[in-house]
C-alpha cells in the first residue's frame, strides 16, 4: 500500500477515535487520556505540534510522541501507537535518514526524538528505525566534550553542559546500551549524571543550577564555579526525569548506580521543600516564589510530578512522598487545565522557552528577570508531553 495513503487512513482513524472519545464523560477518563486525546485533536498528525507547517525533527515533538507511546502501553489502546508511528514515518526516509536533522550542529536536543524509535523497532523490525537510532548513537560518539568528558549542549555552545542535555541524551544512550548490548553506555549515562551534579549542585538549597561553563567565558558564568546564576525549575525537572528514566536500564551492578539513586533522593527532598504550600505546584524560578514577577509554571510541575511519582513506583524514594505528589498532581490539574467547549483540555502557564547565552541581539543571561520575561503560553508541547507522562506515573501510583 502507498505509504502516504496508509498514513491518511491511520490519521482518519485517529480523528474518528477522537470524535468518539469526546463523547465520554470527562470524569470517567484518566487524566493521561484526557490530555493525550486533546493533543491528538489539536494536531491530527503529530508533526503539526507547535503549529509546524511541515514535518521537522525536534525534541518537543519527540517528548509528546514518547508520551503517546507510554499511553499506549498504559492503556493498551493502539491508537496512541499509530499516532506515534505517523511522526516517525513522516521524518525517517526509506534509507533511514532523519529528515531536517542537522547532524553537524551536534545539538544534543536531536537525540530526544530517538527515544520513540525503540518501541517502533521492537514492534515492526523495520530497519529504517535502527539506521536512524545508529545515526543518533554516532552523533553522541562524536559529540564535543568538556575536559572531563561531559557532553557540550551544542557545538556552538562551547564548553557548556546544561541540565536539559542530560534528559535529551542519557536515557537514550542507556536504552541503546540495553537494547543493542553496548554496556559501556551504562557507564556513559552515569558519568554524565554524576559530572553535572558535581558542577552544578548547590549545597545550600539542594538544587542544581541550569548550566555550567567550563571555560567561564560566558557572561552568565560565575567566575569561580562556572555556574549560571539561578535555578530554573524546568531544567531541574529535566534532570530528575532523566535520572528516573536512565535507572530503567542500568543493571544493578553498574558502577555509580547507587550514587545516581542518592542524587535522586536528595533532589526529591529539595523539590518538595520548594513546593508552593497553597497550590502544590512549583514556580518558574524554583527558590524565589515570593519575588514579584515569578509565577507557577506547568511544565516544571509536570516534570517534578513525573520524577517523584516514578521514583515512588520504582522504590527509589519512600511513601512519605505520596501526599506531596498527590497535592502536586491535584494542583496541576486544578490550576493549569481548562476544559474547552469541544471536550478537549488546554494546559496553561507554560514557559515557551528558556536557555543560556545566544547571539548579541538576544543574550540569555540566566538572571531572574530573564526567566520571568520569556513568553507564557498555552498547550506548549513541553507541558503537554510532561503532563501525560506525569499523569501515567501518578495513575500507576494510586492504583498500587
Amino acid at each position: 500500500m502507498n505509504q502516504n495513503l496508509f498514513k491518511a487512513i491511520i490519521a482518519c482513524g485517529i480523528v474518528c477515535f477522537i470524535a468518539c472519545t469526546t463523547t465520554k464523560k470527562a470524569e470517567t477518563e484518566k487524566w493521561s487520556e484526557r490530555m493525550a486525546r486533546s493533543e491528538m485533536k489539536r494536531f491530527p498528525e503529530p508533526w503539526m505540534i507547535e503549529k509546524a507547517k511541515k514535518p521537522r525533527w525536534g525534541y518537543t515533538h519527540g517528548l509528546v510522541v514518547k508520551s503517546m507511546l507510554e499511553e499506549w502501553k498504559h492503556t493498551g489502546d493502539s491508537t496512541y501507537y499509530e499516532y506515534a508511528k505517523i511522526y516517525a514515518d513522516s521524518l525517517i526516509d526509506t534509507d533511514g535518514r532523519i529528515k531536517t536533522m542537522k547532524y553537524l550542529s551536534f545539538n544534543i536536543d536531536n537525540v530526544n526524538g530517538g527515544k520513540i524509535l525503540f518501541d517502533l523497532y521492537a514492534k515492526t523490525g523495520d530497519e529504517r528505525y535502527k539506521t536512524a537510532m545508529d545515526t543518533l548513537r554516532k552523533q553522541m560518539a562524536e559529540q564535543p566534550r568538556t575536559s572531563e568528558g561531559g557532553f557540550w549542549h551544542k557545538l556552538k555552545y562551547t564548553h557548556q553542559m546544561w541540565l536539559d542535555g542530560i534528559f535529551m541524551a542519557s536515557p537514550y544512550l542507556a536504552q541503546y546500551g540495553a537494547t543493542f548490548q553496548e554496556p559501556a553506555l551504562f557507564d556513559e549515562a552515569v558519568k554524565q549524571i554524576l559530572l553535572i551534579a558535581r558542577k552544578t549542585y548547590d549545597p545550600v538549597t539542594g538544587l542544581y543550577y541550569h548550566g555550567w561553563d567550563e571555560s567561564r567565558e560566558q557572561k552568565w558564568a560565575n567566575p569561580e564555579t562556572g555556574c549560571s546564576p539561578n535555578f530554573w525549575s524546568r531544567s531541574i525537572g529535566w534532570y530528575g526525569a532523566a535520572i528516573v528514566d536512565v535507572l530503567d536500564y542500568l543493571p544493578q551492578e553498574t558502577a555509580g548506580r547507587d550514587s545516581v539513586i542518592q542524587i535522586l533522593q536528595g533532589l526529591a527532598e529539595a523539590i518538595v521543600k520548594y513546593q508552593d504550600p497553597q497550590s502544590g505546584t512549583w514556580y518558574q524560578v524554583t527558590d524565589q516564589g515570593a519575588r514579584k514577577g515569578n509565577y507557577l509554571e506547568s511544565s516544571a510541575t509536570a516534570l517534578f510530578v513525573y520524577t517523584l511519582a516514578k521514583a515512588i513506583n520504582k522504590g527509589y524514594i519512600g511513601n512519605e512522598y505520596i501526599e506531596p505528589v498527590r497535592k502536586a498532581f491535584n494542583g496541576m490539574t486544578g490550576n493549569f487545565t481548562r476544559l474547552e467547549e469541544d471536550g478537549s483540555y488546554t494546559i496553561t502557564n507554560c514557559c515557551a522557552v528558556a536557555g543560556l547565552g545566544g547571539d548579541s541581539k538576544r543574550y540569555r543571561d540566566g538572571s531572574f528577570e530573564y526567566y520571568i520575561s520569556e513568553p507564557i503560553i498555552e498547550n506548549d508541547p513541553k507541558s503537554v508531553g510532561a503532563f501525560i507522562l506525569a499523569a501515567i506515573e501518578f495513575e500507576k501510583m494510586i492504583e498500587k
